[in-house]
Parts: C-alpha cells; structure tokens; sequence
C-alpha cells in the first residue's frame, strides 16, 4: 500500500534519528581518537576536533604486545568461527532433513545452550581444562570459543536447511547423485547466505570475548586483543586518548571481515525466515 507524503517523511525522519542514535557513539570514539591529551580531557564536549593528531594511534601501535595480541585474536576468532561453522552443518542437516526420536528434544538442548550465560560456564570450563592441562594453550582458547558459538550456529543453520525445499535434493538423486553430492551440488551452494550471516554474528561474538582469555591464557603472549584494551588503564591513570585510538584498531579486522562478506549478509539474514 502506498504512502502519504507525511508518512514517507515521517519514516525518512524516524530513519535518520535512528542512524545519528546508533551511529554517534561511533563518531565519538572515531573524533576522540583524533584529539589531543589536552582535548580529550577538557571539560567541553567538542564534536569537531579542535586539532587533530594521530598521536594516539602511535602510542597504541607502540604500546607492547599489539601484534602478537593482533594475532592470537585472528587465530582463534578465524579458527573457532570455521570449526563452528563446520560442526554446525553436520548438525543442521540431520535436524532439518530426517525425522528420528529425541530430534525435537535435541533442538530444545540447543537452544537452552544458547540461552545459558557464558559467565556461569567459567568455572566449570576452567577445572576441565586445568584437569586435562589446556590452560594457556591458543588451541584450548580457540576450542572455547567454537563452543561458545556453536549452539548459535547450528540453531540458525537449521533454520537457513530447513528453508531449502528438499525437493531439490531429491530431484538430483533422481538424476544419478548420491545423497552427499545432492547436498555437495545442491543445499551447500543455495546455503551460502546462511552461512555467510551465521559466521559474521559468530565472528562478533569470539573477537569481542574477553573474560575467557583473561583468564585461561596466564601469559601475556597468549592473550587475545580484547585483554590488551584494558591495558589502557592502570591504578593511576586511564590513557582515554589511547583507548580510543586502540578501540578504532580493533575494529578494523571484524569491519574488513564484515566489507568482505557483507554482500551475501542482507540475503542470508532472510533465507532462512521462510520455508521454500
């Protein structure tokens, strides 16, 4: 049904209220970054920078352990996203295509695990790993996070097969296919937008964690970058300059990531929402 003129500039209004919302914090961290200490600190709240420098952005990169803590993120972020996403398909794909006892049971365990706070998984988590000797181990850390992100994976795959009509599947096995290569052929490659959306909000979610690696990595080589942000802040002092500036280097990989997939993102948030 089309819109009035008032209601399209209401929406238009309501659009860009929202955006300036959601977008300033933004804004601010990109402008403080850009400040001087003297600025950072003054009691004015300038929009505009008065002057800009990068001073900041050269005291994080300088500050130790940029690179290595840069690394480990990438590692763990890019390995547990990959096994998360591997797992979650072979988990999927019996759920939505076959029909056995305690299926529907299952789901609900998956969606429990979702719900579970991860903090409450701290302890727990800790005694295993100190039993089996996996502490302050990337591979331990990156298996963490897999975990962590697994029941979400699978819970959206699951919806994203469930929406592939299986009647393709079923059209190539008439035409010679096994099942394996009418999922290979046929459900893998109409998957990619599910795919595609599930491992950028699993991306955000391993790149942001931070109590994890706070805790089960003891040496600082070990660490993620989130743990090298509180660095920033000492007993005696809070270098906000520099937070910002480190906060606006820590967001450029999970961005880049994000201008890489982004493409397929929009039709993978709504593949799954309708069953074909």
């Amino acid at each position: 049904m089309r819109k009035s003129l008032p209601q399209r500039i209401a929406l238009n209004m309501a659009g860009v209220i929202g955006a300036l919302l959601f977008g300033f914090p933004t804004y601010w961290l990109f402008t403080t970054a850009l400040k001087t200490p003297g600025e950072v600190l003054s009691p004015r709240y300038d929009l505009i920078p008065l002057s800009i420098t990068f001073e900041n952005f050269a005291t994080a990169l300088a500050k130790p352990g940029f690179t290595t803590f840069l690394t480990n993120s990438l590692i763990v972020t890019l390995g547990a996203v990959l096994t998360a996403l591997i797992a979650g398909v072979l988990a999927a794909v019996p759920l939505a295509r076959m029909k056995f006892r305690g299926r529907k049971g299952f789901l609900f365990l998956v969606l429990i695990a979702q719900l579970a706070p991860i903090e409450a998984l701290l302890i727990p988590l800790y005694l295993l790993m100190r039993d089996a000797g996996l502490l302050n181990q990337l591979p331990s850390l990156l298996f963490v996070y897999m975990a962590l992100t697994l029941p979400f994976t699978c819970w959206m795959l699951y919806g994203f097969v469930n929406g592939i009509p299986i009647e393709l599947e079923e059209a190539a096995m008439i035409d010679g296919c096994g099942r394996w290569e009418a999922f290979r052929r046929v459900t893998l490659p109409l998957l990619g937008p599910g795919l595609v959306a599930t491992s950028v909000f699993s991306f955000i979610t391993a790149w942001n964690e931070f109590l994890f690696a706070l805790v089960l990595m003891r040496d600082q080589d070990k660490q993620t970058i989130p743990v090298w942000l509180s660095t920033f802040r000492t007993a005696f002092a809070v270098d906000w300059g520099g937070i910002m500036a480190a906060s606006v280097l820590y967001a450029v990989p999970a961005l880049i990531f994000f201008l890489i997939v982004q493409r397929k993102l929009v039709s993978g948030l709504t593949a799954g929402a309708v069953k074909g």
